[in-house]
């Protein structure tokens, strides 16, 4: 599992920075219900409580998370791959109560490896409902592994650094572009007073409300 610092990623952890590739495939979405009142809506780095249904494409079941296991609903961030990418594509902007649909393709599930009862090269059908949602955790201990020389404050070559230290760490190929993108959307967001540098203040406190 990715440190909770990196549930702060927000929606650039899934940008591609490539070109003249085919289309990305893309998750199917349909909102079942969706409750009347929505105080929030999911973003990355959100963590999210749900209960969900998994089918085959001849709408066999081959989970529910009401039935399998210890019959609890499942926690997870969304946005650092803790689950399959069209979760992460699919489950954005929901609300909590709100249930929907997803159709995912292959890339999106588990590719053409598959994964124990799932054949390779599955397109498969979740239910997902959303139980609730909190804002994902940030910790003294994440922001002082990042401020690399203890000035109590992060810089864009130190966010960086950690970025690329992540991603080797669980196997992601090290790309600088890419990882310029991610430190110019976390600093727009988090830079609150816009002087170049994200505080341990400023990386501490939320600003969303639970």
């Amino acid at each position: 599992m990715l440190l909770p610092a990196l549930s702060w990623f927000c929606s650039s952890l899934l940008a591609t920075v490539s070109g003249g590739k085919l289309p990305e495939a893309e998750v199917t979405t349909e909102v079942l219900h969706r409750p009347f009142i929505c105080h929030r809506k999911t973003k990355y780095g959100d963590m999210l409580m749900v209960h969900h249904d998994g089918y085959f494409e001849n709408g066999t079941m081959f989970h529910s998370s009401r039935s399998s296991g210890d019959k609890q609903p499942m926690w997870f961030t969304l946005g650092i791959r803790q689950v399959l990418k069209g979760w992460d594509m699919g489950l954005q902007n929901m609300c909590a109560g709100e249930k929907r649909k997803l159709v995912l393709p292959p890339a999106l599930a588990y590719g053409k490896e598959g994964k124990g009862k799932i054949p390779p090269e599955s397109t498969l059908t979740f239910i997902v409902e959303l139980l609730e949602i909190r804002n994902g955790p940030r910790s003294h201990e994440s922001f002082q592994e990042m401020d690399l020389n203890d000035d109590w404050r992060l810089s864009r070559h130190e966010v960086k650094e950690y970025l690329r230290k992540e991603f080797e760490r669980h196997g992601y190929p090290p790309n600088d572009t890419f990882h310029e993108n991610m430190v110019e959307d976390i600093f727009a967001k988090e830079d609150e007073n816009k002087d170049g540098f994200i505080s341990s203040r400023e990386f501490t406190y939320k600003h969303d409300e639970l």
